[in-house]
């Protein structure tokens, strides 16, 4: 009897190992020694050279994510899943900036007319060597089972341009309000998404990804649905919000600005 009991006890130490999310402690601790928020908030800017002194913890924690299985990944939550996905990509791209940084201006700087930087295989991950585009597009948006529009708020391409990079990893116990407040700060930038003349004019990550922002994600069936769901981030008004959601306010997509987002 107790000999089974012992058993059942190992068991279930051996079941919990296996089920518990990744550590994300380390890159953690780089995001926060390295992103300084700016903006009031609403942006980051990165601080490449310390990122380089401290190239091997980012190596340590890029081991890490190597060294996850497939079988491993597909026991996790959805949540820890994404979370993963995000950290991976993150990280990843800063290791990427850094083989050239800082004889770079721009991450497009790493590409060639015939293959973008986001299509380059350097990552190893599940028993392969795929690009940043995979974990992207194939992992998280084309694997159909997450449906998060809001990871657009999260992946970093490493430019000023795009979301701000986080100060702190993304943790499947907390992504929902993460992500929700990677969102919200996004679209209090005005510098990337304003009410102007009636017209509000967003960021062109709306008009790359539209599709995403359609899927129903909390009932938004078109873009101008999305966008209202965020109102008060966007700053307006209760009769405006009414204006976008029912279609009447025109959307248009603002320039994209690809330099380095480097402090």
């Amino acid at each position: 009897m107790l000999f089974r009991l012992f058993l059942s006890i190992i068991a279930l130490s051996v079941s919990s190992t296996a089920w518990a999310a990744h550590d994300h402690s380390g890159w953690d601790a780089l995001l926060k020694r390295h992103v300084v928020v700016t903006g009031g908030g609403t942006s980051t800017k990165v601080n490449y050279a310390q990122f380089k002194a401290d190239r091997a913890k980012l190596k340590s924690y890029l081991d890490s994510t190597s060294s996850v299985s497939q079988a491993t990944f597909n026991r996790w939550s959805k949540n820890d899943q994404l979370a993963f996905l995000i950290n991976a990509y993150n990280a990843w791209t800063v290791e990427l900036i850094l083989t050239e940084y800082p004889n770079l201006k721009s991450i497009k700087d790493l590409g060639s007319i015939i293959r973008s930087p986001w299509k380059q295989k350097f990552i190893p991950l599940f028993g392969k060597t795929v690009s940043l585009d995979h974990i992207e597009h194939t992992l998280i948006r084309g694997s159909g089972r997450y449906n998060e529009p809001r990871i657009h708020f999260a992946v970093n391409c490493a430019s000023i341009g795009c979301p701000a990079l986080r100060k702190d990893a993304y943790r499947g116990s907390t992504l929902p309000a993460q992500l929700n407040e990677a969102t919200k700060d996004f679209l209090r930038d005005r510098s990337r998404n304003r009410l102007q003349g009636g017209r509000l004019e967003v960021s062109s990550i709306f008009k790359w990804y539209r599709g995403d922002f359609e899927k129903g994600w909390r009932g938004a069936k078109n873009l101008n649905q999305f966008l209202a769901i965020y109102a008060n981030a966007l700053g307006l008004t209760k009769g405006q919000q009414a204006a976008l959601h029912s279609g009447k306010t025109k959307v248009s997509f603002l320039s994209y600005d690809w330099r380095l987002n480097g402090s």
